[in-house]
């Protein structure tokens, strides 16, 4: 008996530093060891911190952002993004020449909190509500993938939304190749998620943001308009001609430009990757600010904060002169595939508004735009429709 005693201490003494060196390496060894991985590169930058990082600060300084509205302007990186600009104004401003990127100064100089993040948000103390709240979101999802699952194993259909002709069409690449080149459950989730925010809430709030800035831009409102109306009348807009609407895909492009719905993109490096003349090892997370990139002067140049669709009158590659500098819809291999389809919606929906009423701000609007997951105005969108 006390053998077996002193054999169950020993296995339970022995899982115990297990798991403690586990919990070491993930809160300080393996951050600490990026972080000098880093900086033997020339990168600058706030030092690692145990649990918290930078949490607290970057809590302060968006909080005090968002406290107040803003008069109407379209200069919203500072109460949208303030520790993203900041982290850009102090460290780094990467610019495309001869073929890499180059650095402020000519060196790498990127703060931890934004280049290799294992603090704050991802570590610090509001993971377990989040890890909740996406656990909870995942078994919602689960639960409708198995239903349909089932359904297809008893020989009916899949169904004909988006997520029926995912499964059915995931089904048939693992019967031709097998499972290895089908996709696994947890991405089914991930594509219904994505399915979600990118199909619903991306759609919506651009069409938020152009009524506002149509409501403040009533030239262009009136232009958008008389524009529906000589290719529709008061016809139910035909979707296949919604392409023809030219000064309505200009005023889009802008208020995505002013406004993207997603202002910053995320990647993680999965294994040792180079850029440039940088060596970034797997567990970095790269932050591109479209925002700061779609605000900037030195790229659409000193009317970069101002509302004029016409820079968009001959295509987004004209305006952009060919630079990687619009992206709203994310870009390279996982560039949204539903940019065609929403903006397809978004034309259709406002034409319809456009067909049948006018627009303006109320007079309590106040203009706050603000990141909830997708940049949405903070004290909502108070505008007065009246009936043409």
């Amino acid at each position: 008996m006390e053998t077996l005693l002193s054999s169950l201490a020993l296995i339970s003494c022995a899982v115990a530093l297990v798991y403690a060196w586990r919990i070491l390496n993930w809160v300080w060894l393996r951050p600490r060891k990026l972080e000098k991985i880093l900086r033997q590169q020339g990168f600058k930058g706030n030092s690692y911190k145990l649990f918290f990082g930078d949490f607290n600060e970057m809590k302060t300084m968006t909080k005090e952002a968002k406290s107040k509205p803003m008069t109407f302007s379209h200069e919203i990186v500072p109460r949208v993004s303030p520790s993203i600009l900041k982290t850009v104004e102090n460290y780094v401003v990467m610019r495309k020449e001869e073929g890499y990127l180059s650095f402020k100064k000519n060196r790498p100089s990127v703060s931890w909190k934004r280049f290799a993040r294992f603090t704050s948000r991802d570590r610090g103390f509001c993971r377990p509500r989040r890890d909740g709240i996406v656990r909870e979101v995942e078994l919602s999802v689960l639960g409708i993938v198995n239903k349909r699952m089932k359904a297809i194993k008893a020989g009916e259909t899949a169904g004909d939304d988006l997520l029926g002709l995912l499964l059915e069409s995931n089904l048939k690449e693992i019967e031709q190749h097998g499972n290895k080149f089908g996709m696994s459950l947890k991405e089914v989730i991930e594509e219904c998620k994505l399915f979600y925010f990118a199909g619903q809430e991306t759609t919506s709030t651009l069409l938020v943001w152009t009524m506002i800035l149509l409501s403040k831009h009533k030239d262009w409102q009136d232009r958008a308009r008389d524009e529906v109306l000589q290719l529709f009348g008061r016809d139910k807009p035909d979707y296949q001609e919604l392409n023809h609407l030219k000064i309505v895909s200009m005023i889009f492009h802008e208020v995505l430009r002013l406004y993207p719905p997603g202002v910053i993109l995320n990647r993680i490096t999965m294994k040792e990757s180079t850029l440039g003349k940088v060596t970034l090892p797997a567990g970095v997370q790269l932050l591109m600010p479209a925002v700061l990139l779609h605000h900037d002067r030195k790229i659409w140049g000193d009317d970069a904060e101002e509302f004029k669709p016409e820079r968009f009158s001959e295509g987004v590659s004209k305006a952009t002169q060919g630079q990687l500098v619009y992206f709203p819809f994310g870009w390279g291999p996982r560039i949204c595939l539903g940019q065609s389809f929403a903006m397809l919606e978004a034309k259709l929906a406002m034409a319809m508004i456009l067909q049948h009423y006018s627009f303006e701000l109320s007079p309590s609007y106040s203009h706050a735009p603000a990141t909830v997951i997708t940049l949405q105005p903070q004290h909502g969108a108070h505008l007065i429709l009246r009936k043409l």
